[in-house]
């Protein structure tokens, strides 16, 4: 059973409200017995002795969302799954933020956490985002496809 569907992609960094509120909207539908929460947040590495300051994502974004609806529509037919939410960001993003929410909520706990890691595999291999990762020396690197 598939859902309506929503903008995968935000401007800047996902908010702990936002998540918070998206958990909380969930709590009238009686059917679901497990949710399964992924959060990417991006990390302060260093790189040749220089800090990560913040990463920029960028994409395609028609192509990003037809591979994320594609996505969708195979857990949905994969996994025993009542909702599903993918959430990924767009621009700048600081260390110690969150770019990627995945949310998944089955009747059981071991579907929901099969589904949760298929889903983000699949966004890691598949969605056309791109990572310019900034230093706090002002340097930066671009970092391959999705590898979050």
């Amino acid at each position: 059973m598939t859902k309506k569907k929503h903008s995968v992609l935000v401007n800047g960094p996902i908010t702990s409200d936002f998540i918070g509120n998206s958990i909380a909207k969930h709590s009238t539908k009686t059917n679901i017995g497990a949710h399964a929460i992924f959060l990417g947040q991006v990390r302060k590495d260093l790189k040749e002795n220089t800090a990560v300051a913040n990463i920029e994502y960028s994409a395609h974004n028609e192509m990003a969302e037809k591979i994320f609806e594609a996505i969708r529509e195979q857990a949905f037919e994969k996994f025993d799954m009542v909702c599903m939410h993918i959430y990924h960001s767009l621009g700048k993003v600081n260390v110690g933020e969150v770019s990627l929410f995945v949310f998944v909520s089955c009747k059981h706990r071991a579907e929901s956490f099969e589904a949760l890691e298929w889903i983000v595999e699949e966004i890691k291999h598949k969605v056309p985002i791109w990572k310019k990762e900034n230093y706090e020396n002002e340097n930066y690197s671009w970092i391959g496809v999705s590898e979050i």
